[in-house]
């Protein structure tokens, strides 16, 4: 990358105002912004219960009592802080444009956790491509901002793509069910939407965030071609026109769409993004319309 700033200080301004949306809920410590069906220590009413031995008197209602001549315990609705956990593709088919889609996406994941930072949320950053990288732990405010900085900046992309043992590994040392963002092309010769699916099926939420350069949707090149594929070599030849064009682009679109359905019929979310469309737009556009951030 080079030394030009991942975002500049008028962009970092106007993400001031914008919080990450959780559609589910779940348990976790006191502290967050995102409300929560689950009762504990908090300040919104949430529901009463049936007194029992040894719970605090201090929450007892005692207006009820006096009504009932029965004992009532008030509980609050918990705001729960469990990290946000982001996931950066760092495969090489994320080089594709001499590298700017991975600068794109390395852009976007910065706004995401600039957007928690502010809003107090904890993020955690990990990078993928064929295992799940070292990842960055961050909280307690924008001023957290720069270390993510730095560790995107040294972030390089590289080697293939299997989303399988990604899957495999972040379950296994995630336990705790939480809100997902992966950020990535979703270009895996095995296939994503079975780990995908894994991942939900354990209880995650899920936010898809496709990201593609216009050669990666619609192929510019025309003639006979002898593509090799960037991850694993291997080797296609074929013929090129205007018919086998609109083919290429129709199979990228249903294949968008499906990685869009799983998200949905999961209770996650999806935003396909090009990366011919300023990062500003996506942010207070497609990701608001989406309800990833509000």
């Amino acid at each position: 990358m080079d030394s030009a700033p991942i975002l500049d200080r008028e962009f970092l301004e106007k993400l001031e105002r914008l919080a990450l949306r959780w559609q589910k809920s779940f348990p976790g410590l006191v502290g967050g912004h995102n409300p929560s069906r689950f009762a504990g220590a908090g300040q919104e009413f949430l529901d009463h219960r049936t007194f029992h031995h040894g719970d605090d008197l201090r929450a007892v209602n005692w207006r009820a009592y006096l009504r009932l001549e029965k004992l009532f315990l008030k509980m609050f609705q918990v705001e729960p802080r469990v990290p946000v956990r982001m996931l950066l593709d760092t495969s090489e088919s994320m080089n594709s444009e001499g590298g700017a889609k991975f600068d794109y996406a390395r852009r976007l994941i910065a706004a995401l956790c600039y957007v928690g930072l502010v809003r107090l949320d904890t993020i955690v950053l990990q990078p993928f491509s064929s295992r799940l990288g070292e990842g960055l732990h961050c909280g307690g405010g924008r001023h957290r901002f720069s270390p993510v900085v730095e560790y995107l900046s040294d972030l390089k992309a590289g080697g293939p793509t299997n989303y399988l043992e990604v899957v495999r590994q972040f379950i296994s040392s995630h336990p705790q069910r939480g809100l997902v963002v992966i950020i990535s092309d979703f270009l895996d010769d095995a296939g994503c939407e079975k780990p995908l699916q894994y991942l939900a099926d354990f209880g995650h939420e899920l936010v898809l965030v496709q990201i593609w350069s216009e050669e990666d949707r619609t192929p510019p090149w025309t003639g006979e071609l002898d593509l090799v594929d960037a991850e694993t070599e291997a080797r296609l030849h074929l013929q090129f026109d205007d018919a086998a064009r609109d083919s290429y682009t129709r199979a990228f679109d249903s294949y968008s769409a499906g990685l869009q359905q799983l998200a949905i019929r999961n209770s996650g979310r999806y935003v396909g993004v090009s990366t011919t469309v300023p990062i500003e737009d996506i942010v207070f556009g497609a990701l608001v319309r989406s309800r990833v951030i509000a």
